[in-house]
Parts: structure tokens; sequence; C-alpha cells
């Protein structure tokens, strides 16, 4: 690999940690031109002390001056604001991570992309809310875009875009998350602690219950359908309990070529990290023999209506796909605070799409506005949509 300068947005998140992780093993390979934080002033201070970036930027502004006491006499320029982070994104790395969480990354993210080098996009929001208006910005700017989620990342490995017309299938795997075989009636007395208590991959409260309830599958089919030229028809969803197999590609001629490896993030990181080429990781391997099989199964629509929901979502376009992913963080929010109960998280998400249909977004400003509305009648709605 030739010395590549990175910019990390969310450094001090899980993400961002690996990433970090895989540049200390390899620091001759890598320079550092902005690491990013929302609020950690320590954690951003100690990995801005350890790799020494040209600038840390803290966004909440009310911290900027802890974040420069804590870092006086190492040389970083220290920033703080909003606008701060969007003009680290703009540094002129030529690659960055995007990792900020939420709808906060999506301005980030878009000036990463209009600056036309390698983005690494570990934001789903980029894609889900903004797709269209995010292609295009890549497009324009001649950006690569490299998904850093797993089953994405695990597509990009086995899609041959030279022959992109020979598709005929991408299936995305999904573990089944905790409640795989409940009985519906279980489901819907089942508490926040039971939610995020994920079978195999250890992740954040709201990723969890999303994958509890199925819908970062159907984020990840939205997503798929931006990342890779092929119809929404032709994207599959499969539970495969063991989490092994990441994704397949399928051809016309009935090859179907599939991505393994350990549930370890720093994986699909490490190759957005390297592309083209390969790095070393300290992620353990596969061992075929002990895991012995792998299943796989069809996922249960009626049990987990998320599905149908994220389908009609991409289907009808425009706003939908942004009002769908801001009516379920309001969903999932109010379920881990005991507001609402398991179940009545697609119910909420349903309400909000029939109600709220607003013009399709033209901007990330627009996009912001949707999810903004979105959120505030999936807020309105949560008082009454209890079973």
């Amino acid at each position: 690999m030739t010395r590549r300068t990175v910019t990390i947005l969310g450094a001090t998140g899980s993400i961002g940690r690996s990433t970090l992780d895989l540049i200390g093993r390899s620091r001759d390979r890598f320079e550092i031109v902005a690491l990013t934080a929302r609020t950690d002033v320590a954690g951003l201070a100690a990995l801005a002390r350890d790799f020494r970036p040209r600038h840390a930027v803290i966004a909440d502004e009310k911290l900027g001056p802890a974040l420069r006491d804590a870092l006086a006499g190492t040389g970083v320029e220290v920033m703080a604001g909003d606008a701060a982070v969007v003009d680290a994104a703009a540094s002129g790395a030529e690659w960055t991570m995007a990792a900020i969480v939420g709808t906060a990354g999506l301005k980030p993210a878009m000036r990463a992309l209009e600056g036309g080098g390698t983005v690494a996009l570990a934001n789903k929001e980029s894609l889900v809310s903004a797709g269209h208006v995010m292609m295009q910005a890549a497009a324009a700017s001649g950006a690569t875009l490299l998904p850093v989620d797993s089953e994405h990342n695990a597509i990009f490995q086995c899609f041959d875009r030279a022959q992109a017309g020979s598709v005929s299938r991408i299936i995305i795997t999904a573990s089944g998350g905790p409640f795989r075989t409940w009985p519906i009636e279980r489901m819907r007395a089942a508490t926040p602690a039971e939610a995020v208590a994920h079978p195999n991959w250890s992740m954040g409260a709201k990723t969890s219950v999303d994958s509890a309830t199925l819908m970062n599958k159907g984020l990840e089919l939205i997503e798929a359908f931006h990342l890779f030229p092929v119809g929404a028809g032709a994207l599959e969803i499969v539970v495969h309990p063991q989490s092994v197999i990441h994704s397949l590609v399928e051809y016309v001629d009935g090859s179907v070529l599939a991505q393994l490896g350990s549930p370890d993030m720093r994986i699909p990181i490490a190759h957005s990290l390297a592309w083209p080429e390969r790095m070393e990781t300290p992620c353990q391997r596969l061992d075929l023999v002990a895991i012995g099989t792998l299943g796989f199964e069809a996922p249960d629509r009626a049990r987990f209506p998320a599905l149908d929901l994220a389908r009609a979502a991409l289907a009808a376009g425009g706003a939908k796909p942004a009002i769908l992913n801001a009516a379920n963080e309001i969903g999932v929010a109010s379920f881990l605070e005991s507001r609402i109960g398991f179940l009545d998280i697609a119910t909420l998400v349903g309400e909000v799409l029939t109600r709220y249909d607003p013009p399709a977004p033209a901007s990330i400003d627009a996009v912001l506005e949707i999810d903004r509305e979105a959120r505030r009648v999936a807020a309105e709605l949560t008082g009454k949509i209890r079973n």
C-alpha cells in the first residue's frame, strides 16, 4: 500500500475506534488529517495525543475550550462546532471514514463526497434518507464510495461491476436477532433488555433493537438499492442465524458468490481502508469445522413487518425512506424508554408513513427538514398507538 491520508468522522465511536485500531497496527501507511467527535472530549483528546492528527474537532462548540486545554502543547489544531466538522470532512484527505451516527452525519458525508476522494460509508442515514442526493454528488465529483456495513461490503467484494448486467440477485443475510424463534405474543411483551441482547454481534442499543425488529435489514435493502445497479426486485433478505455468510451475489448462470468472515467489523473496515489492496487484521479466522452447519430460512413477514414497511418506502421513493428512518428512530427510542411496546415500533412507523407525504427532497437541507417533521409526527403519535 502507498501511504494514505485519512480523516475519521466519528472517531470515538465503535467504527472510528476499530478503524484507528487497524491504522495503529500499520502507522507507516497512514497519516491522520482530522479526527472528530460529538461530545467525548477525553476520548478524542486521547486519540489525538496518540495519532497526532493535524486537526481534532469537537462538534459541541461549548466543549472547544476543554479540548484545547487537553491538547495544549501537542501541535494539534483544535476546532469546534458543527460547521467545523463539515470543514474537517472537506480537509482534503484521500480516504474518509464517515461514521457519525444519525442525521448529524449527513452534511459531513456529503461534503466528503463532494471532495472527490474515497469515502468509506458507515452512516446508514446517508443512503437511506438521502440516497439519490448522495449518489448524484458522488457521480458529479468522481468520488469513490466504499460500503463499510458488513453486508454491503460483502456484496461489494462479490459484485462484478464489469458484468453488472449478469447479476440476477443480491441476497442480504440477517441473523434474525434475539426474537427469531419467539411467538408473536411473547414478542409483544419483550423488554428492552431482551431486545438488545443480540446473539452474535456486539452493537449499540439502537442498532440492536433494529436487528430485533429486522428493520436493520429493511434499511440495508434501501442502501443496497443505491449502492448496486440492480432493481429492488433483485434484492432478497434471507435469515442466516450463524452470521458467517454476510451476503451473496447470484449471476445469471446460476453461480452464487458469498463472502464469509467472523463477526468482527474490523474485517470490512480493513477491506475499505486498504482497497483496492488488502491488509492484515488481528481478527479471528473462521473455523468451518467448528461451526459445522450453516442454516438459512425465510424471514417471517408477519412477525417482522418492518421488512414490508421498508420495501414499501423504497417502492414509493421520494421522501418515504427518510420518513421511515426518522419514525423508526423515534419508535426505537420510545421502546427503549419503555413508553411503547416492542411491536408498537412498526405500528408507529407505518402510521407516520401514511400520515406524512411531502415532496421528494432535492438537497440535504430538504432531507433534514423532512427528518425533523417526521420525528415531530412520530413523537405526537407515540402516546396514541400502544396496543
